[in-house]
């Protein structure tokens, strides 16, 4: 009878455990990262009789999650990869929306000023028309600095969101090294802990939302968990933490550094992976780029228009005064040079721009071994010659000899290792300001006039001239390639003291000979760089021809270099006469302000050189690349959010195949233990019924 007892209680005992699993996964259905427990049975050692062995019941040998590696992993790197996608796609959503909208772009405020500057042109005297220029410009510098502002908003989010991230890093990662310890702790028994492995890989899953980890699996059922380039996050109950501090070399952008025991280390390029590494992605492939871009732009708008008002003269006479701030102020070079922190001397310096039309969209990496200054173009890697002939000058060129379109000031005495950041155009768009607020000082006016004499006996005609460039000829910028640059604003003494220059037709000779004496100060040579003196000009009668030349004037130890262009046709007849000089008529004259209105489709951002000449954007083209680039990576962005999302629902799906809780299973095998369990009651009651019947059986 003992025997049959036995034998039942066993299968109580291992049907109330069945029965007990059953009950803990329908309660867990909702649980998330809960695997499914079933129970394992096996029957005990039997026992020999005269007829054989006999059973002596069940026991109870296991208890097992229904669980995979493989699809756990499968889950954790999906999780990682769809948390950077969506990171990245909500923040570039916002900025492709901003730069694209038909309110809130550049292209508008463009479009405007210069719809204004033309109109202003077909009245140049029109004070009205020249007022609405002025606040169509101020409209437009309110443009860049409203972009520039939502710029540093998305970039202090970033920096706020790195602060939250990193801190829910450091919360699961400690929580997994105390799991990791009680796991350890509790398999030394000899049998794994279910629970406490799925709250591990849930917290392992929940950490892959926000950064990218790599799980080396140990011998004690422990994990070790890796980030970035293999810094270890979690090793068994050692756990290390991630910190988000300003940067070393641009306290604006914060870095994530490494911190285990006392050391500490960068490690912000090598994190990939979730909300982390997507937040990262974004300011590197995007935001900075866009920075960087829109500054170029508004340093090109300022500087050309500036440029191009300092070419001509106002209703009074006077060369045309800067429509926009000055880039190149002292305190804005200044800001444009920041010094790591971790530098060993107090070297820093200042950076001004030389031309804008040769800058590129990046911020520079410069550095000091000792002995050479290198360079970094940080946009492509790039690495960049660096000019230090006039130290404390530096100047910048590319692999192909290209100028980079700024120099670099230093101040102080640097050390070996120590770094610079350089950021020519980063801040450009916060930078330029509208400060012009008199419309009679708008210079529409050119600066020279041409005429015929009117005694001339044939039909000559010469146009009125324009001016191609005005530079130093002792000092050429950089990057001056071919005399198609405006670079430096009119001198007033140098542009009166141009006087009245008169050429003379030599039917014999066929040229347009310069009369002399020229006045004081003043010689003509062929256009730079390869200036020659010039006395005459060859022309052909009764056809087109285009007079180039260049008039150089000092005044004042002050000398300016006009290069000058102008067409003659008709047919004159020897000895007629014709002047140039100094435009004192100007009050009706529009030329400078139709040179201003055709800046709008000039290629002058982002210029290069190449064999067949020299090719860039115009503004509308710069900003359309922009806003381009921008929509294609959000396109981009959206369609890899849609992959990894379905990614992460099949590999979601496949885990919970398996491992998830399904109810109609579980009430299925609640029916069946709890028929097992009243079967194993009824062997009792048959072996209490027997044991009666025998006792009986003796009274």
């Amino acid at each position: 009878m003992a025997d049959l007892l036995n034998i039942g209680l066993s299968g109580l005992s291992a049907t109330k455990a069945s029965l007990t699993v059953t009950g803990h996964n329908i309660t867990n259905v909702n649980t998330p990262g809960y695997s499914r427990q079933d129970t394992t049975q096996a029957t005990r050692t039997p026992q020999f009789s005269g007829a054989g062995y006999i059973g002596s019941g069940t026991s109870l040998t296991d208890i097992r999650r229904t669980y995979s590696e493989f699809l756990t992993t499968q889950v954790r790197s999906s999780t990682a990869l769809s948390a950077d996608v969506k990171s990245y796609l909500s923040q570039i959503s916002q900025l492709d929306s901003l730069l694209a909208g038909s309110t809130t772009g550049v292209t508008p405020s463009l479009q405007k000023f210069f719809a204004a500057v033309q109109t202003a042109a077909e009245d140049p005297a029109n004070i009205p028309a020249r007022q609405l220029v002025l606040s169509e410009a101020e409209g437009l510098a309110r443009r860049f600095n409203t972009l520039h502002d939502r710029l540093v908003s998305q970039n202090d989010f970033a920096n706020k969101q790195m602060q939250v991230v990193t801190e829910q890093v450091n919360r699961l990662a400690g929580s997994i090294g105390q799991l990791n310890q009680a796991i350890a702790l509790a398999s030394s028994a000899g049998a794994p802990p279910n629970d406490l492995l799925d709250a591990r890989d849930e917290a392992v899953r929940q950490l892959s939302e926000y950064i990218g980890v790599t799980v080396v699996p140990q011998d004690d059922n422990s994990y070790n968990l890796f980030i970035g380039s293999g810094q270890p996050l979690v090793v068994g109950n050692t756990v290390s933490r991630l910190e988000a501090v300003a940067g070393r070399s641009d306290p604006t952008r914060f870095d994530i550094d490494f911190v285990s025991g006392g050391s500490r280390q960068a490690i912000t390029t090598q994190i990939t992976g979730g909300e982390l590494g997507g937040l990262i992605r974004y300011r590197e492939e995007v935001l900075d780029a866009s920075f960087n871009s829109l500054g170029r732009m508004a340093i090109a708008v300022s500087e050309e228009i500036n440029s191009q008002l300092g070419q001509g003269l106002d209703l009074k006479g006077n060369i045309g005064a800067n429509l926009f701030r000055d880039l190149n102020s002292p305190e804005l070079n200044s800001l444009r040079v920041r010094a790591f922190s971790d530098n060993i001397s107090q070297v820093s310096g200042s950076l001004s721009i030389d031309n804008s039309r040769l800058l590129q969209a990046s911020d520079y990496r410069l550095e000091y071994d000792g002995t050479n200054y290198k360079a970094r173009r940080l946009s492509d890697n790039a690495e960049i010659t660096v000019d230090s002939s006039n130290f404390p000058e530096l100047r910048f060129s590319d692999s192909a000899g290209r100028d980079q379109g700024f120099t670099v000031t230093l101040s102080g005495t640097p050390f070996a290792g120590d770094r610079l950041l350089l950021q020519p155009t980063r801040n450009g768009a916060l930078d330029v300001a509208a400060k012009l607020d008199q419309p009679d000082q708008l210079a529409f006016a050119a600066p020279l006039r041409s005429e015929a004499h009117l005694q001339n006996r044939g039909t000559g005609q010469i146009g009125q001239p324009s001016i191609k460039a005005v530079l130093d000829p002792a000092n050429p910028p950089a990057g001056f390639p071919n005399g198609s640059f405006v670079f430096d604003s009119l001198q007033q003494a140098n542009i009166q003291a141009f006087g009245s220059l008169s050429m003379r037709y030599d039917e014999a000779a066929g040229e347009l000979v310069f009369s002399t004496p020229l006045p004081a100060g003043v010689s003509i040579t062929t256009p730079p760089p390869a200036s020659a003196p010039l006395a005459s000009m060859p022309v052909t009668s009764g056809e087109n021809n285009t007079l180039s030349f260049a008039v150089q004037v000092t005044v004042g130890g002050v000398t300016q270099s006009y290069t000058i262009e102008q067409s003659f046709t008709g047919r004159p007849q020897d000895g007629d006469t014709f002047t140039l000089g100094h435009n004192d008529k100007g009050v009706s004259d529009n030329r400078n302000a139709l040179e201003l209105a055709n800046l709008q489709n000039k290629e002058v951002v982002g210029v290069s050189f190449g064999a067949a000449g020299g090719f860039g954007m115009s503004f509308s083209d710069a900003y359309g690349d922009l806003v381009e680039r921008v929509g294609t990576l959000t396109a981009q962005a959206r369609l890899d959010d849609e992959a990894t999302s379905t990614i992460l629902k099949q590999a979601t799906d496949n885990r919970d195949s398996l491992s998830g809780v399904n109810l109609d299973e579980e009430a299925a095998n609640l029916i069946k233990f709890q028929q097992y369990y009243q079967a194993s009651a009824q062997i009792i009651q048959t072996a209490r019924s027997l044991f009666d019947t025998l006792i009986g059986a003796f009274r």
